[in-house]
């Protein structure tokens, strides 16, 4: 297989942003809340869906 450019960038970007932290989850998922916070206008958001009528709600193990 040939190696993909893009795919290299981005494993090599993820390595880099994974040892600031030390590989350290909570740490990046805490940079990654305070980023979201610096700057929410890049953030995408949807609507909720609407929840399906009851009857197709019912389903295997919802029996009573």
């Amino acid at each position: 297989m040939q190696p993909d450019p893009v795919v290299d960038e981005v494993r090599r970007v993820r390595e880099e942003y994974a040892k600031r932290f030390d590989y350290d989850l909570r740490a990046m998922a805490a940079d990654l809340r305070k980023r979201e916070q610096e700057h929410p206008e890049r953030l995408v958001s949807y609507p909720p869906k609407p929840a399906p009528p009851f009857a197709s709600r019912r389903g295997a193990g919802n029996h009573r």
